[in-house]
């Protein structure tokens, strides 16, 4: 399959050797989320408002949960949903699949999530934290950074 060729869909998959149960509690709760997403999350009535360094905090609407399973959102107008299916090794196979409105807004978001999931990776796997946590190393200035 060539690259990303789904149109108005993101999709990644990662592999990490944790389980299903650790990499859905840091998805999920404001603890977790705050080790590789974003500075902070808070949780709140049906929404998480995350606070992204040199972003206006911006409130994400849950659409659907299912623990150990698969989380649904909607984040900045796109439907993101991420599944999780544990492996033979006790590990866990997760998937991002992301429905943009466009293909503009497509190319914005592919390389953002792929900083996301390995930052993700990093830190649900080997308890690393990969970002940068200064305002001026951001994306907008050239910066890998999630």
């Amino acid at each position: 399959m060539p690259f990303q060729e789904r149109k108005n869909v993101i999709l990644w998959k990662v592999h990490f050797t944790s389980p299903i149960t650790t990499v859905y509690r840091y998805l999920t709760t404001d603890s977790g989320r705050c080790q590789f997403w974003a500075e902070k999350t808070v949780e709140e009535n049906g929404y998480i408002e995350f606070t992204i360094l040199n972003y206006p905090k911006y409130k994400a609407k849950i659409i659907e949960q299912r623990p150990n399973d698969f989380f649904r959102l909607n984040y900045f107008g796109t439907d993101t949903r991420f599944e999780l299916v544990m492996t033979k090794d006790g590990g866990t196979d997760f998937t991002l699949i992301v429905r943009t409105p466009s293909e503009e807004v497509k190319q914005e978001m592919t390389a953002g999530w792929v900083s996301v999931l390995m930052a993700m990776k990093a830190a649900v796997d080997f308890g690393v934290d990969l970002r940068n946590h200064h305002p001026h190393r951001v994306w907008d200035n050239g910066y890998l950074n999630n």
